[in-house]
Protein backbone atom coordinates (compact mmCIF):
# COMPACT_ATOMS: atom_id res chain seq x y z
CA UNK A 1 0.00 0.00 0.00
CA UNK A 2 1.30 3.41 -1.03
CA UNK A 3 2.19 5.81 1.73
CA UNK A 4 -0.36 8.60 2.47
CA UNK A 5 -3.41 6.41 1.69
CA UNK A 6 -5.79 5.18 4.28
CA UNK A 7 -8.87 3.07 3.80
CA UNK A 8 -10.00 1.38 0.60
CA UNK A 9 -10.25 4.59 -1.40
CA UNK A 10 -7.20 6.37 -0.13
CA UNK A 11 -6.84 9.52 1.88
CA UNK A 12 -9.61 11.85 0.70
CA UNK A 13 -7.87 14.72 2.34
CA UNK A 14 -5.15 14.68 -0.33
CA UNK A 15 -5.61 16.51 -3.55
CA UNK A 16 -6.12 14.43 -6.64
CA UNK A 17 -7.31 11.31 -4.90
CA UNK A 18 -10.67 10.03 -6.14
CA UNK A 19 -13.62 9.88 -3.76
CA UNK A 20 -15.86 6.89 -3.32
CA UNK A 21 -17.79 5.79 -6.38
CA UNK A 22 -21.56 6.51 -6.59
CA UNK A 23 -23.67 4.13 -4.59
CA UNK A 24 -20.84 3.34 -2.20
CA UNK A 25 -20.22 5.24 1.00
CA UNK A 26 -22.17 8.41 0.10
CA UNK A 27 -25.33 9.77 -1.54
CA UNK A 28 -25.56 9.62 -5.33
CA UNK A 29 -25.13 12.69 -7.40
CA UNK A 30 -28.28 14.73 -7.89
CA UNK A 31 -29.89 13.30 -4.79
CA UNK A 32 -31.72 15.84 -2.67
CA UNK A 33 -32.20 15.50 1.06
CA UNK A 34 -35.87 14.89 2.13
CA UNK A 35 -37.76 17.90 3.47
CA UNK A 36 -37.85 18.19 7.24
CA UNK A 37 -40.81 16.41 8.82
CA UNK A 38 -43.59 18.54 10.19
CA UNK A 39 -44.04 18.24 13.94
CA UNK A 40 -47.07 16.29 15.03
CA UNK A 41 -50.10 17.69 16.78
CA UNK A 42 -49.16 19.23 20.10
CA UNK A 43 -45.42 19.37 19.27
CA UNK A 44 -43.51 22.59 19.11
CA UNK A 45 -41.97 23.98 15.95
CA UNK A 46 -38.23 24.46 16.38
CA UNK A 47 -37.43 28.06 17.01
CA UNK A 48 -41.03 29.05 17.79
CA UNK A 49 -42.75 29.42 21.13
CA UNK A 50 -45.84 27.27 21.72
CA UNK A 51 -49.19 28.85 20.97
CA UNK A 52 -50.83 30.26 24.10
CA UNK A 53 -53.76 28.23 25.40
CA UNK A 54 -57.07 29.66 26.58
CA UNK A 55 -56.89 30.87 30.16
CA UNK A 56 -58.43 28.68 32.82
CA UNK A 57 -62.02 29.63 33.54
CA UNK A 58 -62.39 31.56 30.31
CA UNK A 59 -65.93 32.92 30.07
CA UNK A 60 -66.68 32.20 33.72
CA UNK A 61 -69.13 34.44 35.61
CA UNK A 62 -67.81 36.57 38.41
CA UNK A 63 -67.29 34.64 41.64
CA UNK A 64 -69.82 35.44 44.33
CA UNK A 65 -70.76 34.30 47.79
CA UNK A 66 -74.24 33.15 48.80
CA UNK A 67 -76.29 36.39 48.69
CA UNK A 68 -78.42 37.69 51.51
CA UNK A 69 -81.59 37.04 49.53
CA UNK A 70 -80.88 33.31 49.52
CA UNK A 71 -80.12 33.32 53.25
CA UNK A 72 -83.35 35.19 54.00
CA UNK A 73 -85.40 33.01 51.67
CA UNK A 74 -84.18 29.69 53.05
CA UNK A 75 -84.39 31.00 56.63
CA UNK A 76 -88.00 32.12 56.16
CA UNK A 77 -88.98 28.77 54.67
CA UNK A 78 -87.30 26.89 57.52
CA UNK A 79 -89.19 29.05 60.03
CA UNK A 80 -92.47 28.33 58.22
CA UNK A 81 -91.68 24.62 58.35
CA UNK A 82 -91.08 24.79 62.10
CA UNK A 83 -94.36 26.65 62.63
CA UNK A 84 -96.14 23.97 60.64
CA UNK A 85 -94.68 21.29 62.90
CA UNK A 86 -95.88 23.21 65.96
CA UNK A 87 -99.36 23.39 64.44
CA UNK A 88 -99.39 19.63 63.91
CA UNK A 89 -98.20 18.94 67.46
CA UNK A 90 -100.89 21.19 68.95
CA UNK A 91 -103.59 19.74 66.70
CA UNK A 92 -102.77 16.09 67.47
CA UNK A 93 -101.86 16.61 71.12
CA UNK A 94 -105.34 15.47 72.18
CA UNK A 95 -106.39 12.81 69.69
CA UNK A 96 -109.48 11.74 71.65
CA UNK A 97 -110.89 15.27 71.70
CA UNK A 98 -110.22 15.58 67.98
CA UNK A 99 -112.06 12.30 67.31
CA UNK A 100 -115.04 13.41 69.40
CA UNK A 101 -115.26 16.71 67.54
CA UNK A 102 -115.15 14.89 64.20
CA UNK A 103 -117.92 12.46 65.26
CA UNK A 104 -120.12 15.32 66.46
CA UNK A 105 -119.82 17.27 63.22
CA UNK A 106 -120.19 14.25 60.90
CA UNK A 107 -123.50 12.69 59.84
CA UNK A 108 -121.93 9.74 57.99
CA UNK A 109 -122.77 6.49 59.85
CA UNK A 110 -119.75 4.76 58.29
CA UNK A 111 -117.44 7.23 60.01
CA UNK A 112 -116.61 5.43 63.23
CA UNK A 113 -114.01 6.10 65.88
CA UNK A 114 -111.65 3.45 64.47
CA UNK A 115 -111.93 4.90 60.98
CA UNK A 116 -111.14 8.39 62.23
CA UNK A 117 -108.20 7.17 64.30
CA UNK A 118 -106.75 5.26 61.35
CA UNK A 119 -107.16 8.31 59.15
CA UNK A 120 -105.35 10.48 61.68
CA UNK A 121 -102.45 8.02 61.87
CA UNK A 122 -102.17 7.90 58.08
CA UNK A 123 -102.30 11.70 57.98
CA UNK A 124 -99.48 11.98 60.52
CA UNK A 125 -97.29 9.55 58.54
CA UNK A 126 -97.91 11.38 55.26
CA UNK A 127 -97.21 14.70 56.99
CA UNK A 128 -93.87 13.43 58.29
CA UNK A 129 -92.88 12.22 54.81
CA UNK A 130 -93.79 15.58 53.28
CA UNK A 131 -91.83 17.39 55.99
CA UNK A 132 -88.76 15.23 55.33
CA UNK A 133 -89.00 15.99 51.61
CA UNK A 134 -89.30 19.72 52.32
CA UNK A 135 -86.18 19.59 54.48
CA UNK A 136 -84.36 17.79 51.66
CA UNK A 137 -85.43 20.38 49.09
CA UNK A 138 -84.38 23.22 51.37
CA UNK A 139 -80.96 21.63 51.86
CA UNK A 140 -80.37 21.27 48.12
CA UNK A 141 -81.60 24.83 47.53
CA UNK A 142 -79.17 26.06 50.19
CA UNK A 143 -76.34 24.28 48.33
CA UNK A 144 -77.28 26.06 45.09
CA UNK A 145 -79.35 23.43 43.26
CA UNK A 146 -81.72 25.34 41.01
CA UNK A 147 -84.07 22.37 40.49
CA UNK A 148 -84.71 22.33 44.27
CA UNK A 149 -85.55 26.04 44.16
CA UNK A 150 -88.10 25.38 41.41
CA UNK A 151 -89.70 22.59 43.45
CA UNK A 152 -89.89 24.97 46.42
CA UNK A 153 -91.60 27.56 44.21
CA UNK A 154 -94.25 25.03 43.18
CA UNK A 155 -94.88 23.55 46.63
CA UNK A 156 -94.73 26.94 48.34
CA UNK A 157 -97.17 28.46 45.90
CA UNK A 158 -99.64 25.62 46.41
CA UNK A 159 -99.24 25.91 50.18
CA UNK A 160 -99.95 29.65 50.12
CA UNK A 161 -103.05 29.29 47.93
CA UNK A 162 -104.65 26.49 49.94
CA UNK A 163 -103.60 28.12 53.22
CA UNK A 164 -105.36 31.34 52.28
CA UNK A 165 -108.48 29.41 51.30
CA UNK A 166 -108.48 27.52 54.59
CA UNK A 167 -107.93 30.59 56.75
CA UNK A 168 -110.52 32.58 54.85
CA UNK A 169 -113.12 29.83 55.24
CA UNK A 170 -112.40 29.49 58.96
CA UNK A 171 -112.92 26.41 61.12
CA UNK A 172 -114.90 25.81 64.29
CA UNK A 173 -112.20 23.45 65.57
CA UNK A 174 -109.42 25.97 65.07
CA UNK A 175 -108.36 28.14 67.98
CA UNK A 176 -107.01 31.66 67.83
CA UNK A 177 -103.51 30.33 68.52
CA UNK A 178 -103.61 27.91 65.60
CA UNK A 179 -105.05 30.60 63.32
CA UNK A 180 -102.22 32.98 64.23
CA UNK A 181 -99.66 30.27 63.55
CA UNK A 182 -101.28 29.64 60.18
CA UNK A 183 -100.99 33.30 59.16
CA UNK A 184 -97.36 33.48 60.29
CA UNK A 185 -96.57 30.34 58.30
CA UNK A 186 -98.17 31.74 55.14
CA UNK A 187 -96.36 35.08 55.46
CA UNK A 188 -92.99 33.40 55.97
CA UNK A 189 -93.58 31.07 53.03
CA UNK A 190 -94.43 34.01 50.76
CA UNK A 191 -91.33 35.92 51.93
CA UNK A 192 -89.14 32.90 51.26
CA UNK A 193 -90.47 32.41 47.73
CA UNK A 194 -90.07 36.09 46.84
CA UNK A 195 -86.52 36.25 48.26
CA UNK A 196 -85.40 33.21 46.27
CA UNK A 197 -86.86 34.73 43.09
CA UNK A 198 -84.96 38.04 43.33
CA UNK A 199 -82.11 38.95 40.96
CA UNK A 200 -79.18 38.27 43.37
CA UNK A 201 -80.59 34.80 44.02
CA UNK A 202 -80.95 34.13 40.29
CA UNK A 203 -77.35 35.19 39.63
CA UNK A 204 -76.00 33.03 42.45
CA UNK A 205 -77.90 29.94 41.29
CA UNK A 206 -76.61 30.56 37.77
CA UNK A 207 -73.06 30.85 39.11
CA UNK A 208 -73.43 27.64 41.13
CA UNK A 209 -74.68 25.85 38.02
CA UNK A 210 -71.59 27.02 36.09
CA UNK A 211 -69.34 25.77 38.91
CA UNK A 212 -70.85 22.29 38.83
CA UNK A 213 -70.68 22.16 35.03
CA UNK A 214 -66.92 22.84 35.26
CA UNK A 215 -66.26 20.47 38.13
CA UNK A 216 -65.73 23.21 40.70
CA UNK A 217 -68.79 22.79 42.87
Amino acid sequence: MTSGQSGPYGDQGQQGQPGPPPGQGGPPQGWNAPPPQQPGYGQEYPGYAPAPSAPTGFGAPAAMERPQTVRIGIGALVAALIIGLIQSIVTFSDVDALIDQTLQTSTDPALTEDVIRSGLIIGVVIGLIITALQILFLWFAWKGRNWARIVIFVLGGISVVFGLIGLAAGSTESTGFLTSLGWFSLILTAVGIVALALKPSNEWYRYRGWQRANGQG
